[in-house]
Order: C-alpha cells, then sequence, then structure tokens
C-alpha cells in the first residue's frame, strides 16, 4: 500500500485502519508483543541475555516504563538500547521541516499548527524511517540545559521580526527533537542534577521554562538510561525525583558461560579478513576459547580492580591481535593458510594490559606479569578440558630426559613440524585434538604449539621468554637422607644461635 502525501490522506487512512497512530510507548508495547507471538529472538545480535536481561526489558516495554541499565562497561547496554528501534514501526508520518516530528493530527509546536491551519488538509507530510527516531546523548557534566530542551534563537527572532517571547523564535533541544522517538542517555549519573531537573519536570508535567517563557510540551517519548554501577556512587548520583520517575533498574553482566562470550568475540572480532595473495584465515576452536577464557581469568584475578570490571572489548581485541600475528607469520613465510597459535596470546599483550584496572598488589607485580600469569591460567584451563585425560608422559620424558626445543611466534608451520617431529608422542596427542590426519601444516603446527603452550601452563614443562622449552621445575622430595640431614643442622644452628652478632654460624635478624 502507498502511503498518504497529503494530511487528508492521512486521516482516511487512519479512519481506516490502514495507518496505525498511537503513543510511542503503546507503539513500542503492540510491536513487541507481535513479536514475542511469532518467536524468534527479541533483540537480534545481542547474545547471552536470553534469559536474565531480555525477560526484563521485556516486561518494561510492555508495562510502558522508561527504564535505566546499570552494568559495568563493556556489557552491550549501548547495543541493547539501539536495538530498541527494532520494535518501532518501519515509519510515521510528520510534518515537513517541524523541529520536534509533529504529528500532522496534533501538532505540538506553534510552527506545526500553524502549517496545519494554513494549508488544511492540502499539508504535504513526510514519513520518519525508525532509524532517525532513535536519539543518544552522552551525559558529560558540560552538558547545558539548552543542549537538552532548547533555548531562545535571536538570529531567528530578527530574521522573522518576531518578539523574543514568540515560541516560534525558539531552537529546541535535543529531547524536543526526540518527540514520538526513543531518547537514549548514556552514563547518566555525570549529567548536572539540574538538567536532570529539567529531564523529569518536561516528561512528567509537561512544562518547561526557556529563558523565562514557559513552554507546554507534553512529549510522546520513550526514555532510556544506561549508568555504570561504580559511577552510580561514585563520581556522581542521580537525584531521587528522577530515579522515581524510572520504572525499571535492569542489571546487566558478562557472559556467564565461556560458550556464550565465544559467540560474542565471534559476532564482533574483525577476523573475517582478506589478505594480499589468497591467504585464508582459519581460527581453530581452542584458539577461541584461549582468547575468551584470557578474559574470565581476569574477572577473578584478585590483582585486577572488580569494581571496574573486565570489558567484554577485551578478548574481542585480544582476538584481532592474535589473527594479526598469524597473518603476519603467514606473509613472512608465504603460507596459504593463517592460522593463530595459543603462543600468538602472548603477542596480544598491548590488547590486555590497556584494559585491566589493577589493584594495588598488581600494580606493584605490573600490568605484563600479571597479564601473563592471567594468560598462563587461560591456556591451562582449556587445555585440561581439551585434552585433560591425554596421556602427556611420553611427551614430558622426554624433555625431562633433556631435550629442548627453540620456537619462536614467527616460525613457520614446516618449521615447527620439523622441530617438534622426534618428540615422542606428541603426534598421537596433535590427533587426540580431533585435528585429522592430512591437515594442512599451519593446522598441525597450530595444534602443536597449544600442546607445548598446555603442558608449559600446567608447569610439566618450562619455556623460557625466547620460546626455549625445556624439562619442568624437578619437584622436591620431602623425607630423603638429605632432608633429615638439612633438619638436624638447621636445629644445631638454632641451638648455637646467640643473637644479634652472636658467633658460630649464628644468623642475623631485622
Amino acid at each position: 500500500m502507498s502511503r498518504p502525501t497529503t494530511l487528508g490522506a492521512l486521516r482516511q487512512a487512519i479512519a481506516a485502519g490502514q495507518v496505525a497512530r498511537r503513543p510511542v510507548r503503546t507503539e513500542l508495547r503492540e510491536n513487541l508483543l507481535a513479536r514475542l507471538k511469532e518467536g524468534g529472538p527479541i533483540f537480534p545480535g545481542v547474545l547471552g541475555y536470553d534469559d536474565t536481561v531480555v525477560p526484563q526489558v521485556v516486561n518494561a516495554i510492555l508495562a510502558r516504563h522508561h527504564f535505566i541499565l546499570l552494568g559495568l562497561r563493556g556489557q552491550a547496554k549501548s547495543r541493547l538500547l539501539r536495538a530498541l528501534t527494532t520494535l518501532l514501526d518501519e515509519a510515521i508520518p510528520v510534518i515537513p521541516g517541524s523541529e520536534i516530528n509533529d504529528d500532522p493530527i496534533a501538532p505540538l509546536s506553534a510552527f506545526g499548527r500553524q502549517r496545519v491551519a494554513e494549508a488544511g488538509d492540502d499539508l504535504p507530510i513526510e514519513w520518519l524511517s525508525r532509524d532517525r527516531r532513535y536519539v543518544e546523548k552522552l551525559a558529560t557534566p558540560d552538558v547545558t540545559i539548552a543542549d537538552m530542551i532548547g533555548d531562545i534563537d535571536p538570529i531567528k527572532a530578527a530574521r522573522s521580526g518576531l518578539a523574543l517571547g514568540d515560541e516560534l523564535t525558539m531552537h529546541y533541544g535535543l529531547l524536543p527533537r526526540a518527540n514520538r522517538s526513543i531518547f537514549a542517555i548514556n552514563e547518566l549519573p555525570d549529567l548536572a542534577g539540574r538538567i536532570q531537573v529539567g529531564l523529569f519536570n518536561i516528561l512528567q508535567e509537561g512544562d518547561v521554562q526557556i529563558k523565562g517563557f514557559p513552554v507546554r510540551l507534553p512529549l510522546d517519548i520513550l526514555l532510556v538510561f544506561s549508568a555504570n554501577p561504580e559511577d552510580y556512587t561514585a563520581r556522581g548520583k542521580i537525584i531521587t525525583p528522577l530515579k522515581d520517575r524510572i520504572g525499571s533498574e535492569i542489571r546487566t553482566h558478562y557472559p556467564a558461560t565461556l560458550a556464550e562470550g565465544v559467540a560474542i568475540t565471534e559476532q564482533e572480532a574483525w577476523t573475517a579478513r582478506e589478505i594480499p595473495g589468497g591467504h585464508k584465515i582459519d581460527v581453530p576452536r581452542y584458539v577461541r576459547e584461549v582468547v575468551e577464557e584470557v578474559a574470565f581469568q581476569a574477572r577473578k584475578e584478585p590483582k585486577v580492580d572488580k569494581r571496574s570490571g573486565v570489558s567484554q572489548r577485551l578478548p574481542i581485541t585480544v582476538l584481532e591481535h592474535v589473527v594479526s600475528n598469524a597473518e603476519r607469520r603467514a606473509v613472512l613465510n608465504a603460507e596459504g593458510i593463517a592460522v593463530p597459535r595459543v603462543s600468538d596470546v602472548h603477542a596480544a599483550l598491548p590488547a590486555i594490559t590497556g584494559k585491566l584496572e589493577l589493584e594495588y598488589e598488581g600494580e606493584l607485580k605490573g600490568a605484563d606479569k600479571v597479564a601473563a600469569d592471567i594468560i598462563r591460567a587461560a591456556v591451562a584451563q582449556v587445555f585440561e578440558a581439551h585434552l585433560g585425560s591425554a596421556n602427556v608422559r611420553q611427551v614430558v620424558e622426554w624433555f625431562d630426559m633433556g631435550g629442548s626445543l627453540q620456537l619462536d611466534d614467527t616460525a613457520s608451520a614446516r618449521t615447527l613440524l620439523d622441530a617438534t617431529r622426534k618428540v615422542q608422542g606428541l603426534t598421537d596427542l596433535v590427533e587426540e585434538l580431533g585435528i585429522p590426519g592430512g591437515a594442512p601444516a599451519p593446522v598441525v603446527a597450530s595444534a602443536l604449539d597449544f600442546i607445548l603452550e598446555g603442558l608449559h601452563a600446567q608447569k610439566r614443562i618450562s619455556r623460557s621468554e625466547s620460546g626455549k622449552y625445556t624439562a619442568g621445575e624437578e619437584p622436591v622430595r620431602r623425607g630423603g637422607k638429605a632432608d633429615k640431614r638439612r633438619e638436624r643442622q638447621m636445629r644445631e644452628d638454632d641451638d648455637d644461635d646467640s643473637g644479634f652478632g652472636g658467633g658460630g654460624g649464628g644468623r642475623y635478624y631485622n
């Protein structure tokens, strides 16, 4: 059906039920009910919230509430808010030239009322698409009431020959321009209290004063917010009257399972790249899991500030770094396929250290060392999941008997295969990992690297910073003759000790 192009045609279409005319929150509610009946995802692209956050958002929309999303950084709050536009109608009619998306049937502004009075049913109308019905503002302390509500425009008054008190001289702010739309404010606590007063006043009472001139603007709008719980109590606050008018407070969270995290990172990370020379990229599952496990381990690490959180952007950027290192290696060695290795995660330290807020103990230890410990714990966890029950005794014994391997992250797949061929039992572990026989050399090399890194992470073998794998640290044996002699000598030393400066082998104490 063609859309009406004049006000008269629009009136007829509304009367015939061909065009829906309803408030924006009712529009969202009815479209959401229709989507629930159809089944399928409510907010495509928002992963990990199907059983937690999404049901609460659905309830808030069905109740026609303004709502706020509270969560740490990198929890898809903005993505979820922007996904609300999918619940809007495809387009709505507006008066051309109106700053506040005036409804042709019942315009709010003086401009809209004047246009309807002048043209009547012959007034041409425009259609506003759903993607233009979402207005977003980042709250900062320097935001003014003029930015949010509006101000008098003396230039407009001079050009039109109008008095400054005339409503037609007003320049509307972001909130009135979001009329019949969704208005989102990110980091709400950073917004000054007096600006928050203007928000709840115009929403609840529908009026506001601009430079002393009272304006009645009963806006049709859905107001949604996002905030960080840490900022909620530290840097700023939400004034009580505004909190009282926010119908629902919804908490977001990080991925609950490794599979959810892998899916989110796979969706967001830029890995589908085109490499000159026909190179292809193949990211093994265990590499994706190690990258994601880095974020999970960082969120549990005592040296990382829990209040700040570990953003989901961390595994996304780490995976992009890992793929870049594999891409560099493939180009340098003229390999037809770029397959990331677990050791490439160590090359992604710049994508990790900048996203970790450390506690005092972590600052003393250093961000690089903390990140390296986190990577090692992540590799150990994933290795246990894939090869925890595998027999690695032959491989470990080969290193214990003096064997060593010198590898680096630029070594070609063929070089790695040749170097590891002499290690007993290593090929069998590749098969247990699920790598089929006849797989490309870069794929097999990545699997071998994962096994070596996993054994190192579990402290069964050692690896130097230069990439040399050797035997693990020799375990300390207890109860032998040497231990008994050592203990007897220590007791004798204690008996002979006469305090500070004492002779006969006495020890010094601070």
